[in-house]
């Protein structure tokens, strides 16, 4: 079984997809205002965007973007507009993170691992 997508609920679409746009994502089809997919500059997942009237309470949905070089990707966010809740950090479980929020209150999460995200010290066999 391969996670391939994830999927968020946004109450404007459009100013939504203006967001992950700078975000990175590249835009694949869009059926504005009610739904949009993006696929990640790397690997195989894609992202999409699904139109809604009521959000989840807040909490209620966390997406992770793996990034390679996250302290740089901060600097040319925040240079894009971008405000972050939280700049790189480092985390005790051994990844760094940087966290934000969406136009719609979605956390979003960019962070690096290298081969902590799926071999960290404390893997279970």
């Amino acid at each position: 079984m391969n996670l391939n997508q994830v999927t968020i609920p946004s109450l404007d679409v459009e100013k939504a997809t203006e967001f992950y746009k700078i975000l990175g994502l590249r835009l694949i089809v869009d059926a504005i205002p009610k739904y949009v997919r993006f696929e990640c500059p790397e690997g195989d997942a894609t992202f999409s965007i699904h139109k809604t009237d009521v959000l989840p309470r807040k909490g209620g949905v966390m997406v992770y973007f793996e990034c390679e070089h996250l302290d740089n990707k901060v600097v040319y966010l925040q240079e894009k507009g971008i405000v972050f809740k939280q700049l790189p950090k480092n985390q005790s479980w051994l990844w760094r993170e940087a966290r934000l929020e969406d136009l719609d209150g979605n956390s979003i999460v960019l962070y690096n691992a290298g081969t902590n995200r799926k071999n960290p010290p404390w893997r279970i066999e």
